[in-house]
């Protein structure tokens, strides 16, 4: 699916949007990548000479992936969003640097009332970059 759905699903926009497309979807399942082209200016200072994508980011393009995701399960037309509460176990295995291309793989792992628990992959060139769990709850948009 295009950016477009991406768009409509979440408030997240560019600079900060770290989802290009979403590659596969289901209920409890989302797949999407995200090419980082070198530009971003968070290369600049992270860090000058030797440009990495901080791993926060990482964390981040999988919450967003996951708010997407969330979208779907929820509507977003009651005016409510999906907001991360707390990330857990977070492991950073293997740099992303400019040039690379994510695949971000997020699934839904529980949901108690309003609060979604929830696990993220990052992958880069088909190893683990990154992984987290992750909960979010739904609140009035911003």
């Amino acid at each position: 699916m295009t950016q477009d759905a991406i768009l409509k699903a979440i408030p997240h926009r560019p600079p900060f949007l770290l989802l290009d497309t979403i590659l596969e979807q289901s209920d409890n399942r989302i797949v999407c990548d995200k090419t980082f082209l070198g530009s971003e200016f968070w290369y600049d200072g992270h860090y000058p000479d030797a440009p990495i994508t901080p791993g926060v980011l990482l964390c981040e393009a999988a919450m967003q992936a996951g708010a997407v995701l969330l979208a779907s399960r929820v509507g977003a037309s009651d005016g409510r969003v999906p907001v991360a509460t707390r990330a857990d176990d977070v492991r950073f295995k293997k740099m992303v640097k400019p040039g690379d291309t994510i695949t971000i793989d997020v699934t839904l792992d529980d949901q108690v009332s309003n609060a979604f628990y929830l696990t993220g992959k990052v992958m880069v060139a088909g190893k683990l970059a990154a992984r987290l769990s992750f909960a979010c709850t739904l609140a009035e948009q911003p």
